[in-house]
């Protein structure tokens, strides 16, 4: 039995792994690289092999650092079916289509840049520019959704004569899942588990990670493995002072950019949840992002999922009766509207990191107003705009005009979907028995190796984080 890396390793996107056993080959998740021109660059050669010798694939959930390069997967020869859970494919449906059409449009804008820098190039050697195609199209991505299969929880199938899998809760977002696989039969059978992203414990909406007590092979992620999050307390705190001082003693706005699935699902939930407790006022709330309207929607399709706090507070209503005004903006020019509004309105919008989408108008709105308040909810990336901010910008330079960075701006620290340390040993500590090996996966190199190395230390373990591309033989 081999299992080769091919992305997550020493690294935090791209999770993807390939597990070839007496003649059966298949993908544990199929995600996108991010992250500037090398990513890019990356997935466009990221299969080193042929998708059309892959019987299937199981995919652990719907975030496109595991997901996004399915329907390349599928329109280059990938005929086989894609296991996930039930909410996974609903918000796949959603999720892969958006992915298609940003990258047809970072293509389009890739072509039109080259255009204008080659054309005279190519007006004096006679030679025109070769175009810049799509990792994929939303057409292919339509066409990839036809191949998945929705998988309960807890139930076990057989996605091929010698495989057998389970999918239990993660707790990271909704649907996501930690995978049990057994290959083979009798004596040679082995089980293997694919933690995938792990949640973290008593956090807004969703359930705890399910616990697991063996395996033969456990892939662990350690996006945190160095560092624990900030208490829930401190971070309801923290909105609590952002939204009364903003609201009630300067008469301003909030503006939030927020991640369309999962982030902005916990912001509603934890702002109804402090208008409850009278900590904050009733609000007027609007959720400007067609992609979070959608997931929160796919959400409440699934309150089964949800914590048994999410379901007392808020019910088959979604919690408006905490709100002044909830309201989902779908329109373009009602999106438009809300920067009008000079007062009392709490603003919920993609893109989490303020690179793209409708929150660029919303801070421009907003960003020189000393009335209004800035509440950036999750991480950053370096170079991005919110990257920028989070750094302490003085001025920005944004669609096209430069704006005086005036706004109050707030960190919240402890709304992560990912464990952290002290969750993640807590979750290892629930097996009985040491694994024959463990992979740490899914974190920078630096974090990776050290937690390998403390999973050496704290259990005896024989854990190792291996390297993009790098190919074990188990057993």
């Amino acid at each position: 039995m081999r299992l080769t890396f091919l992305g997550a390793a020493r690294e935090v996107t791209g999770s993807s792994y390939l597990l070839e056993a007496d003649g059966v080959r298949f993908l544990v998740d199929c995600g996108l690289f991010q992250g500037g021109r090398e990513a890019r660059a990356k997935n466009q050669r990221a299969f080193a092999f042929d998708p059309r010798t892959i019987d299937f694939v199981i995919l652990t959930h719907a975030h496109i650092d595991h997901s996004g390069l399915l329907p390349r997967l599928v329109a280059l020869g990938f005929r086989g079916v894609i296991h996930a859970t039930r909410a996974t494919c609903d918000l796949l449906a959603v999720m892969l289509p958006d992915a298609a059409h940003i990258q047809e449009k970072e293509a389009e804008y890739a072509n039109l840049g080259r255009f204008r820098r080659s054309i005279d190039k190519a007006a004096a050697h006679g030679t025109v520019p070769r175009d810049t195609a799509p990792l994929y199209t939303v057409a292919q991505a339509q066409a990839s959704l036809k191949q998945l299969n929705p998988v309960d929880y807890d139930l076990e199938i057989a996605p091929h004569p010698l495989v057998r899998c389970t999918f239990r809760d993660a707790g990271h977002i909704l649907g996501s899942a930690i995978v049990e696989v057994w290959i083979g039969d009798g004596p040679r059978r082995r089980k293997i588990v694919f933690s995938g992203d792990l949640g973290q414990p008593a956090r807004p909406l969703l359930r705890d990670p399910t616990p697991i007590d063996e395996a033969d092979y456990l892939l662990v992620e350690s996006t945190y493995g160095d560092r624990d999050h900030k208490s829930m307390e401190a971070t309801q705190d923290e909105l609590v002072t952002a939204i009364n001082d903003t609201i009630e003693r300067k008469g301003g706005n909030v503006v939030i950019p927020a991640f369309a699935v999962g982030r902005t699902q916990d912001m509603l939930y934890l702002l109804a949840d402090l208008t409850r407790q009278a900590r904050i006022p009733k609000l007027s709330v609007f959720v400007d992002s067609p992609m979070a309207t959608a997931a929160t929607e796919i959400t409440f399709r699934h309150m089964e999922l949800l914590d048994a706090e999410t379901h007392a507070l808020m019910g088959r209503h979604g919690g408006a009766q905490y709100f002044r005004k909830l309201e989902f903006v779908e329109d373009v020019e009602e999106s438009k509207a809300l920067d009008r509004i000079k007062g009392g309105a709490v603003i919920i919008s993609a893109s989490g990191m303020c690179e793209a989408g409708r929150i660029k108008f919303h801070l421009r709105a907003n960003l020189a107003r000393r009335e209004s308040t800035i509440l950036i909810t999750g991480f950053q990336a370096a170079g991005t705009f919110g990257r920028r901010l989070v750094d302490g910008a003085k001025q920005v330079r944004l669609l096209g005009e430069d704006i005086p960075v005036r706004a109050d701006l707030y960190t919240l620290g402890g709304l992560s979907a990912h464990a952290d340390r002290t969750a993640l040993l807590h979750w290892l500590g629930h097996f009985r028995g040491k694994p024959r090996r463990v992979f740490v996966m899914h974190g920078e190199d630096a974090v990776a190796n050290g937690f390998a190395a403390e999973l050496q230390t704290r259990f005896g373990w024989d854990a190792t984080a291996p390297g993009a591309g790098q190919s074990v033989v188990l057993d």
